[in-house]
């Protein structure tokens, strides 16, 4: 299969392209750099310049295209810090598309996020894909209408395959390195709040090559590890397996305070993923038991 992956060398784009490389795809890597992306042909173009893209890929056939794009580099402390990927979920969605029509890939796979399922409590049990994305509204009105445009984009589209995986929180080699950073500063307060679903960023990569060889067109799929937990345990554990001071621990209503957006998602949002249908239509299964086994493994590849 000819893939092209945009967001190439992102956390999730480089054990990607590393695994399709070694299943035997051939993988052109879209990126704004011209440096060499290793296992991938370079696509020197800018995702939300429609022109300067399709003119990049003018002459290629593909059959495939991911979109692993976002402009995060840490978690966001607020809504306004979402822009640029907001963007590149509805725009950059649509200019992605126009490059599967123009160079013949049928099939189309996205990145999404269980924040589009809505930043509140959803209790205990786990959500389905059969649970619709939150209406657009409240605070975070605009980050939840661009994973719902690029989900109704990439299923509508004609003659594309879309598919749709909507991860857990990332961790792992290049997701966990500025939370290790704001460890050892001392500048990652957390707060006691809801439970949410994470996702390992090597699992992420391999649910996307499962999506790109066995997923149904027009389908969604939850990627999560198997054990939810808190932003708390999560972040109390990347400490103590990297030998840092522990985070400190704020009230909800303080770190709200300074980081809207992120104190919504550790303190005000709480659900668990079901990944019943990755099981089952994908045979996809995460490597890892849970945050605490792939912290561990995470610390073994960094070696740190």
């Amino acid at each position: 299969m000819k893939v092209l992956i945009a967001g190439a060398t992102g956390a999730v784009g480089r054990p990607l392209v590393r695994m399709l490389a070694e299943g035997g795809h051939e993988v052109f890597a879209l990126t704004r750099s011209r440096r060499p992306v290793p296992g991938a042909t370079a696509v020197v173009a800018d995702a939300m310049d429609r022109t300067n893209l399709l003119g990049a890929v003018e002459g290629l056939r593909l059959d495939a295209v991911v979109h692993q794009l976002t402009a995060l580099k840490k978690v966001p402390t607020r809504e306004g810090l979402m822009a640029a990927t907001n963007a590149l979920r509805a725009e950059g969605t649509t200019n992605l598309l126009a490059v599967a029509g123009a160079t013949g890939a049928c099939r189309f796979v996205s990145q999404s996020f269980y924040g589009g399922y809505g930043f509140r409590d959803h209790g205990a049990e786990p959500l389905t894909e059969d649970v619709p994305f939150a209406e657009p509204g409240g605070p975070f009105a605009r980050t939840v209408a661009a994973m719902r445009s690029a989900e109704e984009q990439i299923f509508t589209a004609e003659g594309v395959e879309g598919v749709s995986l909507r991860y857990g929180g990332f961790y792992g080699p290049g997701s966990v390195e500025g939370m290790l950073d704001a460890l050892r500063k001392r500048r990652l307060p957390v707060a006691r709040g809801g439970v949410a679903p994470w996702t390992h960023v090597d699992d992420a990569a391999a649910a996307t090559v499962a999506a790109l060889e066995h997923g149904r067109g027009g389908r969604a799929y939850n990627i999560a590890d198997d054990e939810a937990a808190t932003w708390l345990d999560l972040i109390t554990e990347i400490a103590r397996v990297f030998e840092l001071p522990k985070p400190l621990v704020a009230p909800g209503v303080l770190v709200r305070l300074m980081a809207p957006y992120a104190g919504a998602l550790m303190t005000r949002t709480s659900m668990r993923l079901s990944t019943a249908r990755a099981r089952d239509e994908l045979g996809w299964r995460p490597s890892v038991t849970g945050y605490r086994d792939g912290l561990a493994r995470t610390r073994k590849v960094l070696g740190v």
